[in-house]
């Protein structure tokens, strides 16, 4: 007869053999680099979005073989919920953990930098240059050549690039994060475009960029950007002048001292919106996502006018009359 104590033995033996054997097993497929559909790969996480949505995005690009898989290592970490939002870039041989920590920013490795919407090129190019985790080149390179280096010669830089947070490796170049920020303007420009409202009095994407900067400069408040973008697109359509003072503010340049005068408003230049029809040249700011979709899918309003009410938000008119009241009584101190 069998010793029953020898057989419970054999099977906790065999057990404990094959859980070794599985944990080894797991241990080394996580080790196994993800196969990046290129390398560099650069890819974006919005606000707001969960691992779970991330892990299906990144799955759907052939990053990782199965969302459940990414998601379940960071449940076992406890760290499903920290996903931070911004814009990534991996290399070959990353693995599923390495990736984990890059979305967590548990990578000590990487290094953060932010855009602000509504910053300009030149501002963009100063944060670059005062990070001390990125290799400068730009500051000799003349804004041609560099537009020439992205695909686009011949093109003016200021709009091109997605104000977003952008995680990198320390030593990374700053025309190499230009780059990523100038693809994902691309993307978001061409996507906005591809969706955008029917008969819009608008040329094609850059002029939508254009006026995008030029809502992204007007709006204190998040929810009167879309009616904002419906005022410029109703003057447009009436073939009124934009009369915006960012566009103004930026054309002066250096010589803005902070104080909008009546001579500067009279003073004909390029981006003049007080003295020259439609869009000016180019944009006048980095807009970021919601001002993009405010211009290429505006609300139907008949608004032709609005003022700032002094609280970040502004008052609408569809007449002169209602506009000239509304500016009396926030601007002048009327009632």
């Amino acid at each position: 007869m069998r010793n029953p104590f020898r057989t419970l033995a054999l099977a906790f033996a065999l057990i404990v053999v094959a859980a070794v054997a599985g944990v080894a097993g797991v241990s080394w497929w996580l080790a196994q680099p993800l196969p990046l559909p290129m390398s560099p790969y650069a890819f974006d996480v919005r606000s707001g979005a969960s691992l779970r949505t991330t892990a299906r995005e990144l799955a759907a690009a052939g990053v990782v073989a199965d969302e459940r898989v990414l998601v379940a290592l960071a449940r076992w970490r406890g760290v499903d919920r920290t996903i931070k939002a911004g814009n990534y870039e991996i290399a070959a041989g990353i693995t599923l953990p390495q990736l984990l920590d890059r979305l967590t920013q548990g990578d000590v490795t990487q290094v953060a930098l932010t855009v602000v919407e509504g910053s300009t090129f030149a501002e963009m190019k100063a944060a670059l240059a005062a990070s001390p985790a990125v290799v400068r080149t730009v500051p000799d390179l003349a804004d041609s050549e560099l537009m020439s280096r992205l695909g686009m010669p011949g093109a003016r830089p200021e709009g091109w690039f997605f104000p977003d947070t952008y995680f990198f490796a320390a030593g990374s170049t700053d025309v190499a994060l230009l780059a990523r920020a100038h693809r994902l303007m691309q993307s978001r420009l061409d996507a906005a475009w591809a969706n955008r409202a029917a008969d819009l009095p608008l040329q094609g994407p850059y002029e939508a960029l254009i006026l995008a900067s030029i809502v992204e400069k007007e709006t204190g408040s998040a929810a009167d950007r879309p009616l904002v973008a419906s005022v410029f697109v109703n003057r447009l359509r009436r073939g009124m002048r934009l009369q915006t003072d960012p566009t103004v503010i930026y054309g002066l340049g250096a010589a803005f001292d902070g104080n909008l005068r009546k001579r500067d408003l009279e003073a004909d230049t390029p981006y003049n919106t007080y003295t020259r029809d439609g869009l000016p040249p180019t944009p006048i700011a980095l807009p970021g996502q919601a001002s993009i979709d405010a211009v290429t899918n505006p609300p139907r309003t008949d608004y032709l006018y609005f003022v700032a009410r002094g609280d970040g938000t502004s008052q609408f008119s569809t007449n002169l009359a209602d506009h000239n009241r509304a500016v009396a009584k926030f601007q002048r101190g009327g009632r």
